[in-house]
């Protein structure tokens, strides 16, 4: 049995700015998914950078009120709102709340970092 708790993840600034720890990943856990899953957190008046992933994405919102960009459509959001992400989409998500924006992230398949492109480079 695998369970993993946040506590015990390691923090890091992914390449958008978002402060991730990652839960799940195929290719670091002798688990047979395709998808990894990640706890983001984006810290109030702050934003992702815009970026693309070649791969599919799923945000949940957890807590917190944000603006989500996909493209050029534009959504307020906030928890319980699940986002799909499609591959290719350029995407960032401003936190407009007073509180830290928390949300899973949902790669399909797995995360690389070959496969996400920061715009405008980090």
């Amino acid at each position: 049995m695998l369970v993993r708790r946040l506590k015990d993840c390691t923090r890091f600034v992914a390449g958008d700015g978002s402060i991730l720890r990652e839960l799940l990943h195929p290719g670091k856990a002798d688990i047979a998914i395709r998808y990894s899953l990640a706890h983001a957190r984006v810290a109030p008046g702050e934003g992702t950078r815009p970026h693309r992933l070649r791969t599919a994405e799923v945000y949940y919102l957890i807590r917190g009120h944000g603006r989500m960009h996909i493209g050029a459509e534009t959504a307020d959001v906030d928890a319980d709102c699940a986002i799909y992400i499609p591959p290719g989409s350029v995407q960032y998500i401003e936190n407009t709340g007073k509180d830290d924006l928390i949300f899973l992230c949902i790669v399909d398949p797995a995360w690389q970092a070959a496969d996400e492109e920061v715009i405008g480079g980090t």
